[in-house]
């Protein structure tokens, strides 16, 4: 008849002596202390597996203490009587603490940044790791990604409302797109920033933000050429820049009123901010994307129709929508920037004469005079300016060397 163990007190561990040689402490079910000749305990569990006798490495005492031991000894024989051998199921965990350690929200936010920076400009991609870095990652970053919630992230995002919600907001974006990326890697499940939906009160807009300077603009251009979204909409992000027309006007053009044949863009007085018709040249660029598109809205009235319905144009929303999905915020580009981008390099950079410009933008221009220029004026000269606008911004796109803007005292002090 086999010897009845007792179980072990935590008593009679803490008071056993070592030997000159390895010592055992029984506690039943295949769990026992070790004790070394040196004076470690160690606790070991033992149990027979497909026939052979294995031994399982628990950690030490009082470390692991007899409770905690115990526990562990529970969760092991669960795994026997389910016929898995412990040994394969620690390596299972030990594998997925590994890959946990991966799947932390600052590795795979550094894993978007690392992968899209070279979509943005070398500005923006510093703001945003610092912004991650600052005022994200010492709070969750260390988090496994898919185990982070919505009222953690707002946390997060209240922390630094408090002071200031213009950065509450980039950050909120930023953190979206990780998420984002992390779902789409499999590395997550859902986007909690999602169901932050109002959650932070809104940020006046101040005014149309546009890069001004060259190196900037030509990240932006690439990004927009590399646009994964919809083909609609990708067509009107490369035609803003290269026409600088209101959002308003850009959304509502109709292919009634383009001729590309002519290379021409005729807009109605009734769609024009000031009431006056407005021709708008095209150049070859423009006209290019413009016959692409044809094919597939030129069978409807408007060039950028809704996704829902082809008898209206697309939301005043696209534009600005597929900026942010490249990454690029409010503060730094919107629909409506591209205008004040083009007003700003044509008069600094391309010393273009700024009556033509304003033309162009459909603001009230005057001749000595003081008469109004009508639609077609200067045309052939407008023509030549938007054919070179469109050829600078293939260069910029194409890493040409940008010329320097103008010094105050070239350009009259203006």
């Amino acid at each position: 008849m086999p010897k009845r163990i007792v179980p072990l007190t935590d008593l009679q561990i803490s008071r056993a002596k070592p030997k000159g040689k390895p010592t055992t402490l029984f506690d039943g079910g295949g769990l026992f202390v070790l004790i070394s000749p040196a004076g470690g305990k160690l606790w070991r569990f033992k149990y027979r597996f497909a026939g052979k006798d294995k031994l399982l490495s628990l950690g030490s005492y009082p470390e692991l203490s007899l409770a905690q031991a115990r526990t562990k000894r529970t969760t092991l024989r669960n795994f026997l009587s389910e016929g898995i051998d412990p040994v394969e199921a620690r390596k299972a965990e030990e594998a997925d603490k590994i890959a946990q350690a991966g799947n932390t929200f600052e590795t795979v936010a550094r894993d978007w940044h690392a992968r899209f920076h070279s979509q943005w400009s070398e500005k923006h991609a510093e703001q945003i790791l610092r912004r991650l870095e600052q005022d994200v990652f010492p709070w969750i970053g260390a988090r496994p990604i898919g185990e982070i919630k919505a009222p953690e992230m707002l946390t997060v995002l209240r922390r630094i409302e408090a002071r200031s919600l213009e950065t509450a907001f980039r950050v909120k974006i930023a953190c979206g797109q990780v998420f984002r990326y992390a779902v789409a890697e499999g590395r997550a499940d859902r986007d909690p920033v999602a169901d932050l939906k109002g959650a932070l009160p809104p940020v006046k807009n101040k005014n149309f933000a546009a890069p001004t300077d060259p190196k900037e603009v030509a990240p932006l251009l690439r990004a927009i050429d590399d646009f994964k979204g919809s083909y609609v909409v990708k067509c009107a992000m490369q035609l803003a820049p290269l026409l600088f027309v209101r959002p308003g006007e850009l959304r509502h053009a109709e292919w009634s009123e383009i001729d590309l044949e002519a290379a021409e863009w005729n807009i109605p007085g009734a769609k024009m901010k000031m009431g006056h018709p407005h021709l708008v040249p095209l150049p070859q660029q423009a006209v290019e994307i413009l016959r692409g598109l044809h094919q597939l809205t030129g069978h409807g009235k408007y060039v950028f129709p809704c996704t829902r319905s082809t008898q209206r144009c697309m939301s005043e929303n696209s534009v600005n929508a597929g900026l942010r999905r490249l990454g690029f915020e409010k503060s730094e580009i919107t629909g409506h920037g591209f205008r004040a981008m083009a007003r700003t390099i044509l008069d600094e950079v391309l010393q273009v004469r700024p009556e033509l410009i304003e033309h162009q933008l459909a603001h009230q221009v005057k001749d000595p005079l003081g008469r109004a220029y009508n639609r077609t004026s200067h045309l052939a000269e407008r023509r030549k300016m938007m054919q070179t606008w469109a050829d600078y911004l293939d260069g910029l796109k194409t890493g040409a060397k940008v010329l320097p803007f103008k010094k105050a005292t070239e350009s009259g002090g203006a």
